[in-house]
């Protein structure tokens, strides 16, 4: 009798192993998976409780039609906050625009048209006119790099001032570049967000190796104090940590406005085209104004990370 009812228990247990792993499924829910909730502008990203599983794989979320993607570790989990933005420039404008060169388009755009003094953003325009013309890259890599006004007052005025914005503005498409009304103050060239990440994909995409090259490199290169001393690290550089960057930077006081500007890419390969302009009250600072640049490319920060 004891052997029977050993067998009969055997048997037993093994239906009932069978039996649970028909009903188990073969997969579980992916702990990474997230539900996004969008108000507005800002989105709230909610993180499922981790589950663990031996050998994951993607299934379904509950009530999913289809299988939620993974999520990337080095990825924020977050959106761009376009609404906050403005606040992070009291009393002032910022208008910002992101354009991803893999993805081929442009993943934010803040007020992109809105219109600015250009100050020194405009020596790109500049730049681009000198090298074609045959000026030495030496002399242009130093314009850029330390923000040399003197070099750029010496190409602007050899290379027909305001004639320079008119003609690089209908080359590339710029529709918000204009000319400045006193012809010999080149700084107060008419700019937009959109126009400046124009530039960047033109010179990135369709000038010659020779001037994307002369210009890059000086752009790479470019130095933590200007030729007038202001210190040119906010914004990109002091935003975008470990990133690879280039930048063009721009200040300019104080007629009406303190005016700075970060521009120009970051990440590998130069993925990403980033530009913030700013006008701010004249009360501030360089340093503070700066900062403000800073916390504004920061809050960019998650439109840097590939999907």
């Amino acid at each position: 009798m004891g052997k029977v009812s050993g067998v009969f228990l055997l048997a037993g247990l093994c239906l009932g192993a069978i039996a649970a792993m028909l009903l188990v499924p073969s997969s579980r829910s992916d702990p990474a998976a997230m539900a996004v909730a969008a108000s507005g502008d800002a989105a709230v990203i909610i993180e499922a409780e981790p589950v663990e599983s031996p050998t994951p794989s993607p299934s379904a979320a509950p009530g999913s039609s289809a299988p939620p993607k993974a999520a990337d570790p080095g990825k924020p989990a977050a959106t761009v906050d376009t609404q906050a933005l403005a606040g992070l420039v009291p009393d002032g404008q910022v208008s910002a625009v992101v354009y991803d060169r893999v993805a081929k388009k442009t993943t934010v755009s803040v007020k992109a048209d809105r219109s600015y003094t250009s100050a020194s953003l405009v020596k790109l325009l500049i730049a681009l006119e000198a090298l074609q013309a045959g000026t030495p890259p030496g002399t242009v890599q130093r314009m850029l790099s330390v923000s040399d006004d003197d070099i750029a007052s010496r190409l602007w005025t050899a290379h027909g001032g305001p004639v320079i914005v008119t003609r690089w503005a209908t080359k590339i498409g710029l529709s918000g570049t204009r000319p400045p009304e006193d012809p010999g103050r080149w700084g107060d060239t008419r700019i937009t967000a959109a126009d400046i990440a124009k530039v960047y994909r033109y010179l990135l995409d369709q000038v010659g190796v020779g001037t994307r090259t002369t210009i890059m490199r000086a752009l790479s290169g470019a130095t933590e104090a200007g030729s007038d001393g202001i210190r040119q690290y906010f914004g990109i550089p002091d935003a975008v940590g470990d990133l690879p960057w280039s930048i063009k930077q721009g200040w300019a006081c104080c007629r009406g406005a303190r005016i700075l500007h970060s521009s120009g890419v970051a990440g590998k390969d130069d993925r990403y085209i980033v530009v913030v302009l700013t006008s701010q009250p004249t009360s501030t600072t360089y340093p503070g104004a700066g900062r403000r640049v800073t916390e504004a490319v920061k809050a960019l920060l998650p439109a840097l990370s590939p999907a």
